[in-house]
């Protein structure tokens, strides 16, 4: 086995900004996302940027007309976050607690997304937030969720390797509410409750309260629980 060299110049060599690539949205690292602006306008999670090379203005929205600023404001636990709107031309990292990134392009389409997951836009994706009511009071924060439509890139992020669970007929797909990421347009969720398996298990354990999944299309799960049960 080759010994490895601990040196700058190999610290050089893996961690350096590929200046070849230059999609709009592009993985930089697993976790870092890169997005090329050139005179093009996009919104990204507030707090998301790490850095930035160019010139690019930034805005931060408490509350959007299209309404993701509600939506990320509220179900970040309350504290009151937001998007931020970059314009200009440059190059702009965002990452979000180490989670990978995902990269996405709609083509005329529409996915449903988890509030907390969405890390950026562009300018011409259409939004729509929804929250699943029936869980308000059961995860800390509430269930929000967003309608991403259109055409034109998006940013999605997951805790570790997703895993993509197709729902047929007749089989359908129940999952963890906090560790759900996303799933296509034609599905929509409702909540089931398994009072047996919650009162085995405890009371404020989370398994107690899934979301099922019914009819043709596709889930995405994340290998973790994004927000903790609270205890009514």
């Amino acid at each position: 086995m080759e010994k490895k060299e601990y040196t700058l110049n190999e610290l050089i060599l893996e961690s350096a900004e590929n200046p070849a690539e230059n999609d709009f949205f592009e993985l930089e690292k697993p976790a870092m996302l890169e997005i090329n602006l050139k005179n093009q306008k996009i919104l990204s999670k507030a707090g998301s940027m790490v850095a930035y090379i160019g010139n690019i203005d930034f805005k931060r929205e408490s509350m959007l007309s299209k309404g993701l600023g509600g939506l990320i404001k509220k179900a970040l636990s309350g504290e009151g976050a937001s998007l931020m709107y970059a314009s200009g031309t440059g190059k702009l990292y965002l990452a979000d607690e180490g989670k990978k990134v995902k990269i996405i392009k709609l083509q005329n389409e529409a996915i449903f997304v988890n509030g907390n997951d969405v890390l950026a836009l562009e300018d011409t994706i259409n939004n729509e937030i929804k929250m699943l009511k029936s869980v308000a009071g059961m995860v800390s924060g509430g269930l929000f969720q967003v309608r991403l439509s259109g055409t034109g890139y998006i940013a999605i992020t997951t805790h570790g390797e997703p895993i993509l669970l197709k729902v047929t007929p007749g089989q359908p797909v129940f999952t963890d509410p906090n560790a759900t990421v996303a799933w296509s347009e034609n599905l929509s969720p409702s909540i089931k409750t398994n009072i047996t398996f919650g009162s085995f298990i405890g009371r404020g354990s989370g398994e107690s309260f899934q979301m099922e999944f019914i009819g043709q299309g596709w889930v995405l799960v994340q290998p973790y629980e994004e927000v903790k049960y609270t205890q009514k």
